[in-house]
């Protein structure tokens, strides 16, 4: 055991005799003289190991910091045969040290002092181990370091479609980004040489963003989540899931929320209405051109910058796009096996519903300016971990994640969404196309 582990066990017991006294008075009761000298002697012994742990602390900061990975010889001449075995072997790979930080917590039960001693012994990187050290406990779970935090946000840009398609990551500040934007140009004319100049005026708006905390649940398999050692496939693994979790739980709720005080809201809810234009019952392949062409027009009409935008549909929808053919029997769309679509790159994700409408058959597609829409957000995130809790799966079914033998990974992350000018989101709805596919 660690003289840090050590000695943040020792404050422990004492830290509990000191509330035992304290709640004495709490309780209306009051302290005796002996309980009194007591009560002062143990809480000098709390500051005095106190200090003595953040020395230790600091001792054990400077090592890691300094420490040599194991395949190298006193010379500094690197062993190409060497085999790292021991404690603080060389700084994770982005996006895996939270994956084995969340190992070897599931591992040591919760407990993060063992789950840091494990760390120190099991070969992990001096990261991990100083993370464990110092990590803290929250209502959410355990706040993940700031470090790890970021590296799993970065992952998160193949797994989430608006990600992906390129909106802007910024942080919030103290929870809140206020962004102005334009909502009227000036206007420019050409007068005679003695004619007063027209007086013109801009007209300016902000886009408030505010965070809002959203949780991924993530089973694992404890056979998995079992391993002893450092194996990157396992990490990696387990990094995967949590990235591909997080990504679905976005393009959720940056797709098609509504938005409240709680939810941020979708790009389906920040189209104007002049924008959301609903599908002809027509399938013929000339309809469906304009209306296509048709959506393209809102952004083009609106002035929007169309190097950044793309598509998002779900797959029946893209599918059927792909299967269209003309008169000579030639793909209508043949650049959809390159991923775009009329010029502009094209995503799927079965987050846009195929269920929508009346008769439950109904999906949309989407037409955006990406480069437009912001994700502001905080880059903590808090972990907590279950082995007994249930979840719903994908068929809406309740899971028990003990007679799965699984264990249930919450990530909790705070952030927001939105265009900087609405006008850059052209929705498409009232989509059946691909229905009886």
């Amino acid at each position: 055991m660690s003289l840090v582990t050590q000695l943040r066990s020792e404050r422990a017991t004492l830290n509990a005799s000191i509330q035992a006294l304290a709640k004495i008075e709490t309780d209306g009761g009051a302290l005796t003289a002996e309980q009194l000298t007591q009560f002062a002697q143990l809480e000098a012994q709390f500051t005095a190991l106190t200090e003595k742990m953040a020395r230790a602390e600091t001792a054990e900061r400077l090592a890691a910091a300094s420490a040599k990975p194991l395949n190298e010889d006193p010379q500094n001449i690197n062993n190409p045969t060497g085999h790292i075995s021991g404690p603080f072997s060389q700084t994770t790979q982005p996006g895996v040290a939270m994956a084995q930080m969340v190992r070897l917590l599931v591992q040591a039960q919760g407990n993060q002092h063992a789950a840091a001693e494990m760390a120190k012994t099991g070969g992990y990187g001096a990261d991990v181990h100083m993370a464990l050290s110092t990590v803290t406990p929250a209502s959410g779970g355990v706040l993940v370091p700031e470090n790890f935090s970021t590296s799993v946000i970065e992952s998160l840009r193949p797994k989430s479609v608006v990600r992906k398609r390129g909106a802007v990551s910024l942080p919030l500040n103290n929870g809140n980004l206020t962004m102005p934007r334009i909502l009227g140009n000036t206007q420019v004319s050409y007068i005679g040489s003695d004619t007063d100049a027209p007086v013109t005026d801009m007209q300016f708006g902000d886009l408030k963003l505010s965070s809002k905390k959203a949780a991924a649940l993530v089973p694992i398999s404890n056979d998995l989540l079992a391993y002893s050692g450092v194996n990157p496939r396992i990490d990696s693994q387990v990094s995967s899931d949590l990235a591909t979790s997080m990504g679905l739980s976005e393009d959720l709720h940056f797709i098609r929320s509504a938005g409240s005080a709680i939810l941020p809201k979708g790009l389906r809810y920040w189209a104007p209405a002049f924008n959301v234009v609903v599908a002809p019952a027509s399938t013929d392949l000339q309809v469906i051109e304009m209306y296509l062409s048709g959506i393209m027009l809102r952004l083009e009409a609106a002035n929007v910058d169309l190097a950044g935008c793309g598509w998002l549909m779900a797959p029946r929808t893209i599918r059927f796009l792909g299967a269209l053919r003309d008169g000579n029997g030639n793909k209508a769309y043949p650049e959809i096996d390159q991923g775009q679509l009329k010029g502009y790159p094209v995503s799927l994700t079965t987050q846009i519903p195929v269920n929508l409408g009346a008769n439950g058959n109904e999906s949309e597609i989407y037409f955006v300016n990406f480069a437009d829409c912001y994700i502001g957000e905080d880059t903590t995130l808090a972990v907590a971990i279950s082995t007994e809790a249930s979840y719903k799966d994908t068929n809406g079914e309740t899971v028990s994640a003990f007679q799965r033998d699984q264990t249930l990974i919450r990530v909790i992350s705070k952030h927001d969404f939105g265009p900087r000018h609405p006008e850059s989101v052209a929705v498409g709805i009232g989509i059946t196309w691909g229905k009886d596919m």
